[in-house]
């Protein structure tokens, strides 16, 4: 018998080579097989939403309050701004939201005659201006004064410098306008000093042309130490095995700051910044409102204080609203433009990309 090449002496024929799969081959099938296993995965740790609300009841209970009034005083609110496009009249009906569906629409009419108003444009004027001016010199304060504290060995002198600078903060716009009057008024201590060595005429609180950095050195005095609290938790994140390991590097006290105190408070210092930069056009009210009358109009109108005389003095509350609105929108605008900044200098900001 003659045997065919490539066959058995039983006439058979071997079985064909499995050719082996080359790299881009099994690379392919990998690639197309991963997006199935991952939902595969996210199917299986995917928790249904009756098993989430039975483990976190109780969490949902104790946020349900304060979610309420956020509802409340925070979104309901804002429905009210329709006024800003009509003729409002709360004397039209007996009720004040009966009114709103009374009153004539007007359109944008109310914002035209915002841009004309030269009285608008005074106090958004002094509004960026105190904004400016409050976050260059007040911003910084809080971050100086943690590392300052930070870096006191002694607890006990820590805390006791901590709880003096956190006091201000507790108290009212009252109070601390009050403090000032008493110090740098014409009838306080620096005066009546001035005066018992010849000098007179010392009243700092009714200088309209320094009453912007009065008011920042008050609201620096009022509100530093909150900020100190913020910094100094973020600190103490700070592994001491970094401070210790620049020490063996041979890095002095300055350099350790720099290198490592810094670096970790960026992310702090970049979150607050963003909600500080959202409250561009919100510098302050009370502060202002109760030294309106010693500076005058001029020095002292800001935003808020301009809504307050248009819509409660004057009781224009649709034109009130309509500088409301365009103030509000563009602090939105502000926050997603600060956070998008964070975002490209690799810091999460507010939220996350």
């Amino acid at each position: 018998m003659s045997l065919t090449a490539g066959s058995r002496p039983d006439g058979t024929r071997p079985p064909a080579a499995v050719e082996e799969p080359t790299a881009a081959v099994t690379a392919a099938v990998t690639k197309a097989r991963a997006p199935r296993k991952e939902r595969r995965a996210g199917r299986a740790e995917k928790v249904p939403l009756k098993v989430r609300l039975r483990r976190d009841r109780t969490l949902i209970l104790m946020t349900l309050p304060v979610m309420v009034l956020l509802l409340i005083f925070n979104y309901v609110p804002l429905l009210g701004n329709v006024v800003a496009f009509q003729d409002y009249d709360p004397y039209i009906s007996s009720n004040g939201i009966t009114a709103i569906f009374h009153s004539p629409w007007v359109g944008v009419e109310q914002f035209s005659r915002m841009i004309d108003d030269p009285l608008f444009w005074d106090a958004a004027k002094n509004t960026i201006v105190l904004f400016v001016l409050q976050l260059v010199l007040f911003f910084p304060v809080p971050i100086a004064l943690a590392l300052v504290i930070n870096s006191v060995i002694r607890p006990r002198v820590r805390a006791v410098a901590q709880a003096i600078m956190y006091l201000p903060h507790f108290f009212s716009w009252v109070l601390v306008v009050t403090v000032f009057q008493q110090i740098f008024g014409g009838a306080g201590i620096i005066a009546q000093t001035l005066e018992d060595h010849g000098w007179s005429g010392f009243d700092l609180m009714t200088n309209a042309s320094l009453f912007k950095y009065l008011v920042t050195a008050q609201a620096v005095w009022k509100d530093a130490g909150w900020g100190i609290i913020v910094f100094l938790a973020a600190l103490a994140a700070v592994s001491t095995d970094l401070y210790e390991a620049a020490a063996m590097d041979g890095a002095g006290r300055w350099r350790r700051m720099w290198h490592v105190t810094l670096p970790a408070l960026r992310p702090v210092i970049a979150l607050l910044l963003v909600l500080r930069v959202g409250d561009a056009l919100s510098v302050g009210f009370e502060q202002f409102l109760l030294q309106r009358s010693a500076v005058g109009a001029g020095a002292s109108e800001v935003l808020d204080t301009y809504v307050w005389n248009m819509g409660i003095q004057n009781g224009d509350f649709s034109y009130a609203a309509a500088v409301g609105l365009v103030k509000g929108l563009i602090g939105v605008c502000l926050v997603l433009s600060a956070n998008k900044f964070a975002h490209l200098l690799g810091e999460q900001g507010v939220y996350q990309k």
